[in-house]
């Protein structure tokens, strides 16, 4: 199972980024960080800086084909900067085309958003974004994790940091039955 983690350099919860990132290398998973830029992104606890980590493939360089699923970790501005990025935004499209789960957290709906995949789905995320999720066709819900198979692909979303370990379950068993 080799799993893509798309980030911005900037702005990523480091949380939403590091127990995913985890939980799919302790199932026996491959994790990826994928980013539009090379060089390292900055992770933040809320607006605090944290730890940095290497960018492992450029987002223009990769193609969904190399993955089983795609993780968007939240943070403020980590979805807001990937989804002015027409990479980005078509990489995540490409996850939904091709079949493939996805699952995001907290703020990451924002790109999905940018992707016009939320027509017909069912998806929770951080309370701010639920007039966004509605705007772009989506129905919003308030719980812990929600997964979505009313559509081209599985969408499996939370709402925040406290969600994690139902998150990481939740997309450990999903992406594990595309790869069984």
């Amino acid at each position: 199972m080799r799993i893509a983690f798309l980030t911005a350099l900037e702005g990523v919860e480091q949380v939403e980024l590091t127990e995913p990132w985890a939980a799919v290398g302790a199932s026996g998973g491959t994790p990826v960080l994928v980013s539009p830029e090379g060089g390292q992104v900055q992770a933040f606890h809320h607006l605090d800086k944290a730890d940095t980590f290497p960018v492992d493939q450029l987002v223009g360089e990769t193609s969904v084909e190399e993955y089983d699923g795609l993780v968007l970790p939240g943070g403020v501005a980590n979805p807001d900067a990937l989804r002015l990025d027409e990479k980005s935004v078509a990489f995540v499209k490409a996850f939904f085309d091709a079949g493939k789960p996805v699952a995001a957290i907290c703020h990451a709906p924002w790109t999905l958003i940018e992707a016009d995949v939320l027509r017909g789905r069912t998806l929770t995320s951080w309370p701010s974004l639920r007039t966004d999720i509605r705007n772009a066709g989506g129905t919003w819900v308030d719980e812990q994790v929600k997964v979505c198979t009313g559509g081209p692909n599985t969408l499996i979303t939370s709402r925040k940091p406290d969600d994690l370990k139902a998150f990481c379950e939740a997309l450990l068993h999903e992406f594990g039955k595309g790869s069984a």
